[in-house]
């Protein structure tokens, strides 16, 4: 019989140093707010992993490690069984983070008179990791549809890339929105970019958080020419709640590209995981598919939970229902609010702390970014909260 995994009990982070609690006063003037915003989970990390690691602390000793045999094996199966595509042991390498591993080929691949493509409403780093390394940002903003779902705009696309245009930032499965892009897009994109030289670096970090049978693709799998013009970014961190102990890796098929982005991270020394990630790792994907298909459908029960509630009791707001992960993507637009109005109408009157659409760029105005992976027992208050606060407006 499957174990029955607890994701209504309540977890109190106060005191471990969460960023998701302690930077509340910070970003948002109020250290007291119910936190729905860094996409990490409220719910346990499971035992399977937290017991590898104490296996580990049993030895006291932490001098220089080498990853165990059965790392990349592990890593590599868990790909192929969840997503058909056979990755080579030799395309894939420890990067210490997807954000850090973005700045990392930005600095490799593009020279700083040279262009960056995003596709906003998008995961913020997105913008804000080439600006800072000193590269220009062109934006290919996605197309809202009727339903509120989202397309790529390829007409865009094509107008503002320029000569200068050396990569495209994918978010695959798509954050905010939650998007799984199917097959067709993925393919046309690859076709699009690898016809101009440009590298598509695609994160996938959600990708083992599909949702109501949806279908992860791996951009990379799709054709030869995806293969040819791509690094694709991955980690259980999102899935197994270990944000915490960095697990992250690229997978690069085409050699010329891999061996150009390798040689420079060993160079530096950022292909060298730390001791726990890989024991981390092999945990999570050795043993974690029961935890996980139970936590997905928790998930799920708290996006119909959010979903049925709004279409009850706020209609002026409509949730996005993702197809993918635990971040639901809010139209708040029927609030009437602006940005600055949006904003501390959450944070003073709802107390909630959520992300503000407008950090995802063009597209989201009037948008807010919540977080569903908590008891939902926090997920039914936060409604409540924002039931009363819409109330009063």
């Amino acid at each position: 019989m499957m174990e029955k995994y607890d994701f209504d009990k309540v977890i109190d982070r106060r005191g471990t140093g969460a960023l998701k609690l302690d930077m509340l006063q910070e970003y948002y003037g109020d250290p007291d707010l119910l936190p729905l915003w860094v996409a990490d989970m409220d719910f346990e990390t499971p035992a399977f992993i937290t017991e590898a690691l104490h296996k580990r602390l049993e030895h006291s000793l932490f001098g220089y490690t080498v990853p165990p045999e059965e790392y990349w094996p592990t890593v590599i199966r868990w790909i192929s069984t969840h997503h058909d595509w056979e990755v080579r042991r030799e395309w894939l390498t420890y990067i210490p983070g997807i954000v850090k591993g973005i700045g990392m080929a930005v600095n490799v691949f593009v020279k700083e008179d040279e262009e960056v493509i995003i596709q906003p409403p998008v995961y913020h780093p997105f913008r804000l990791t080439p600006l800072a390394n000193g590269r220009r940002v062109v934006y290919n903003p996605l197309r809202m549809n009727e339903d509120g779902s989202y397309s790529m705009d390829f007409e865009n696309l094509e107008a503002v890339t320029g000569e200068k245009c050396r990569m495209l930032i994918l978010s695959n499965p798509h954050n905010p929105a939650g998007i799984v892009w199917d097959r067709e897009t993925l393919v046309r994109l690859a076709d699009f970019c690898h016809q101009r030289n440009i590298l598509v670096i695609s994160d996938e970090i959600h990708c083992d958080m599909v949702l109501w049978n949806n279908k992860h693709i791996p951009f990379a799998s799709v054709s030869e020419a995806a293969a040819a013009c791509s690094i694709t970014f991955g980690a259980p961190s999102k899935t197994f709640n270990i944000a915490g102990i960095v697990s992250s890796y690229a997978i690069v098929p085409n050699s010329i590209i891999r061996q150009r982005f390798f040689n420079w991270l060993k160079a530096n020394e950022l292909d060298a995981p730390t001791v726990f990630a890989p024991i981390a790792t092999i945990a999570a994907f050795r043993d974690g598919e029961p935890w996980r298909r139970e936590m997905l459908k928790y998930v799920e029960g708290n996006i119909d939970l959010v979903t049925d509630y709004c279409s009850a009791c706020l209609p002026q707001i409509k949730p996005l229902r993702p197809q993918a992960s635990f971040l639901v993507w809010l139209n708040c637009r029927g609030l009437g609010l602006g940005h600055d109005e949006l904003v501390d109408f959450f944070v003073k009157k709802a107390r909630l702390a959520l992300n503000d659409g407008e950090i995802f760029g063009q597209g989201g105005e009037g948008f807010m970014r919540l977080n569903v992976a908590s008891p939902r027992s926090v997920i039914r208050k936060a409604l409540e909260q924002l039931r009363q606060a819409v109330a009063e407006l």
